[in-house]
């Protein structure tokens, strides 16, 4: 089985690129951040017409996450995290499909730093963890994927002074981030590529995509009754280099059958 990831940048506009990826790839379960569209809005049909389902989590022009699942409809457990009743960013939804727990995230960004949106970030961080330990704590198969917004090691970036200065690579973000693999749980990618130089970003400016100027900020996390089954994992590159792509490329992990 193939849980992917895919910070599409706006569903809207990218929707040939998604519905291409989707037609190509075939994941079994797809998670989906910065879909930027109002939940009334999101082209569910669209996905229908290939075999898909799934639940959303919308907002007007900015975030929006989504869970798709080919052939069969996520039980949603949870839209948005506890802990602060006045944040209305679309940023997390879970579900039950085919025996799993998914959990699809878009981390806050955090810049400037430091500042009140870095202070967000980190208490999303913590809210995050706070909800991960409450699935640990159920045992099941279960996976965190999405834009994590966070640069876990120098290693993942084509040049660590490049981004020394941004919220993706301050002391904060890294050790909240080592904290939730601390919990138990696993990087699936850093996993299978100890030595780095695996991107699934690549800014639109400054020529980053043909200088190959990226870095890995999309990840996921894996719970040890899942990490057991893990096979492979990979980033689907080339995805990046196609016409009106998103400047993120989709992450992927593959399962063996319980």
């Amino acid at each position: 089985m193939k849980i992917a990831s895919f910070n599409i940048n706006g569903v809207k506009a990218r929707l040939p690129r998604l519905l291409e990826w989707l037609a190509e790839t075939r994941p079994a379960v797809a998670c989906l951040q910065e879909i930027k569209s109002q939940d009334e809005g999101f082209p569910v049909a669209e996905f229908e017409k290939l075999g898909y389902k799934g639940i959303w989590h919308g907002q007007k022009s900015f975030n929006g996450v989504a869970i798709l699942a080919d052939g069969e409809m996520p039980v949603e457990v949870q839209r948005g995290l506890e802990g602060e009743p006045e944040d209305d960013h679309s940023r997390y939804i879970e579900a039950d499909v085919f025996g799993i727990r998914v959990a699809g995230i878009y981390l806050p960004n955090g810049n400037p730093v430091p500042g009140p949106k870095f202070d967000y970030k980190l208490r999303w961080m913590k809210r995050l963890r706070d909800r991960m330990a409450q699935i640990r704590a159920e045992e099941v198969p279960a996976i965190v994927t999405g834009d994590f917004n966070v640069i876990p090691f120098d290693r993942d970036i084509w040049s660590p002074p490049a981004m020394a200065s941004d919220a993706l690579m301050q002391p904060e973000s890294r050790d909240a981030y080592f904290r939730l693999l601390g919990d138990g749980w696993t990087d699936a990618i850093a996993t299978h590529n100890p030595q780095g130089g695996v991107w699934t970003y690549w800014d639109y400016q400054a020529g980053a995509w043909p200088r190959d100027h990226g870095f890995r900020i999309d990840h996921a996390l894996l719970s040890p009754e899942l990490a057991d089954r893990l096979v492979a994992c990979g980033v689907d590159k080339a995805h990046r280099g196609r016409e009106k792509a998103s400047d993120h490329a989709p992450v992927w992990v593959e399962l063996r059958d319980a």
